[in-house]
């Protein structure tokens, strides 16, 4: 195992209906590969080649993006066979990355979403976060954080929508959005 570089890694939750928590993760994870930090970000819903992806694979091996879902939205009210396949595959990923301490900076992206409804057992997940190798710092975005995420969280951050061009029209756009 590597000796982690961080004295102290911290639970960040970035939750809300508004725009900007995987963007906002994806930023410390270039902070942190420009401190010379390893990062690891696995995508619980995303299946699809994103500019996240790519700039993640030039950033290797400092940095690693792994995309867990298949194409498109999955319906988390009732998910297919495949989808909960996937995010049973994306969590144990996620538990090994975080257990293993090899990594500074573990990104759970959508993880809070899966969470809210229940295709990750949520007493599970809090077991493996709490106890991850203490210098690993873990981030988990996606709305509908559950409240006991937040409570055992060491920073939350609400992302509220106030205005978005969706409203007006314009499009999911190439290096923006995706």
């Amino acid at each position: 195992m590597t000796k982690n570089r961080l004295d102290q890694g911290l639970m960040q939750v970035y939750t809300g209906d508004g725009k900007g928590k995987t963007t906002c993760a994806l930023g410390l994870a270039l902070r942190a590969v420009g401190q010379g930090l390893k990062v690891f970000m696995v995508q619980f819903l995303k299946g699809r080649e994103t500019g996240e992806s790519l700039a993640a694979a030039r950033l290797a091996p400092e940095m690693t993006l792994r995309y867990c879902g298949r194409p498109g939205l999955v319906n988390l009210k009732s998910p297919a066979p495949e989808d909960l396949a996937r995010v049973a595959q994306a969590w144990d990923l996620a538990r090994q990355v975080l257990t293993a301490g090899e990594h500074d900076l573990v990104i759970l992206d959508e993880i809070n979403l899966v969470l809210a409804h229940g295709l990750v057992p949520l007493e599970e997940a809090l077991t493996v976060l709490k106890q991850r190798p203490a210098g690993v710092e873990v981030v988990l975005t996606g709305r509908r954080a559950p409240q006991a995420l937040i409570d055992l969280a060491d920073l939350v951050t609400e992302m509220r929508p106030v205005k978005h061009y969706y409203q007006a029209g314009v499009r999911s756009r190439r290096g923006i959005e995706w």
